[in-house]
């Protein structure tokens, strides 16, 4: 169950550190800045609105991204291949004997930098109201195409694919059991884990388990009112989550703007700031360092790409028996039960927060902390 930070063979220390020439011609790029003409009203009605853009972009041009790359490198970063891919990722192994390994899968739009506040209370519980026996060792990969883990080298880089990658990065690091944690894609990947179900898998405590009525009229039947607020929900952000239609569809015609102008990538990734319909928690410093890591790397046509491969799978619906534990932010996109049940039939825990959403591993890191060991002593107890 334990493993140290000491790379195994095929794995390769790594350090973030971008040329300086690349941060000055971000910022010359920043400088010759040409807005859109606005909309009427400038506000949220029709995408991004140009007074958000002019304050974000000031703020930009004089972030300290150098801060960033050294809060990065706290932790130890490493390279390693798999499937023929370039895997980046972080190996934070706990001081507590006995911590149990865990995959924590960021978001899209994201990367490993959403887990980072994680790291610390997962990794050493006691020093944030913990118990020991609640620690963990903790791998934070990119997913292929994201952050380090370029470039891409070939097609058909689903969720269950990068769920085996992660599993063989699993075994190669010397785990033979280990859990997930997981948002957006992460908790897609996570279900795809626990429905792949390696020899060793724990569980999955996920933000978001994406079931939706299949159209059964009995399925409504056993809804609750807080049921249908969440299926209204998922029509308002239906209604504003045109880069799912244009991603699945044409991921590398909107990458050739966002990868010659900074300013349309920050424009792209809004959801940072508006899912949720303006109640999201994440701050302008890590927006700016999400889209800067974007930037640098030039990966805003390979995170998009996951769309285009899922609407192309033509993956059969499959049930999962893993075990699954859920924590849903009030204004997040809102798992209703009656279909994940469904879905996943062993769910074992269910939490509701107010206040918190997508993100909340930026915005409520230890709430979320908390969470995760409550859905793991969970399953330790259910074992014993």
């Amino acid at each position: 169950m334990t493993s140290t930070s000491i790379p195994a063979p095929g794995i390769r220390p790594f350090r973030v550190e971008f040329p300086q020439a690349d941060l000055d011609d971000l910022t010359a790029r920043l400088g010759r800045t040409r807005f859109p003409a606005p909309a009427p009203g400038d506000d949220w009605t029709y995408g991004v609105p140009n007074h958000y853009l002019v304050d974000v972009v000031e703020q930009w041009k004089t972030f300290d991204w150098r801060a960033q790359e050294a809060r990065m490198n706290e932790f130890p970063h490493f390279l390693t291949e798999i499937d023929g891919q370039t895997v980046h990722f972080l190996h934070v192994p706990s001081a507590e004997a006995g911590a149990t390994p865990l995959l924590l899968l960021h978001s899209y739009p994201g990367s490993f930098v959403d887990l980072l506040d994680l790291i610390g209370p997962l990794t050493d519980p006691v020093a944030h109201g913990g118990r020991p026996e609640d620690a963990f060792s903790v791998v934070v990969p990119s997913m292929p195409g994201f952050a380090f883990s370029t470039p891409v080298v070939d097609r058909g880089w689903t969720m269950a694919r990068v769920a085996r990658t992660y599993d063989t990065l699993m075994r190669r690091l010397g785990y033979e059991s280990y859990g997930a944690h997981g948002s957006d894609a992460g908790a897609m990947i996570s279900r795809e884990l626990g429905l792949l179900a390696p020899e060793g898998f724990l569980g999955a405590h996920v933000l978001q388990l994406f079931s939706f009525p299949s159209g059964d009229p009995a399925e409504f039947e056993k809804l609750e009112p807080k049921d249908y607020a969440a299926l209204e929900h998922l029509q308002w952000f239906q209604s504003v989550g045109g880069y799912n239609a244009f991603n699945a569809s044409r991921p590398q015609t909107v990458a050739a703007a966002l990868s010659d102008s900074p300013v349309g990538q920050l424009a792209w990734n809004e959801l940072f700031q508006s899912f949720g319909n303006g109640t999201s928690l994440v701050t302008t410093e890590q927006i700016l360092t999400e889209v800067t890591l974007e930037w640098l790397t030039n990966t805003s046509a390979t995170v998009g790409r996951y769309h285009y491969e899922e609407a192309h799978a033509q993956a059969e619906p499959a049930v999962n028996h893993s075990p699954v534990g859920v924590a849903v932010f009030s204004d997040d996109f809102t798992s209703i039960r009656t279909f994940a049940e469904r879905d996943n039939d062993a769910i074992v825990h269910w939490s509701e927060f107010d206040g918190g959403g997508h993100y909340a591993a930026l915005e409520r890191p230890d709430v979320l902390a908390r969470d995760i060991r409550a859905f793991f002593a969970t399953l330790a107890r259910l074992a014993s």
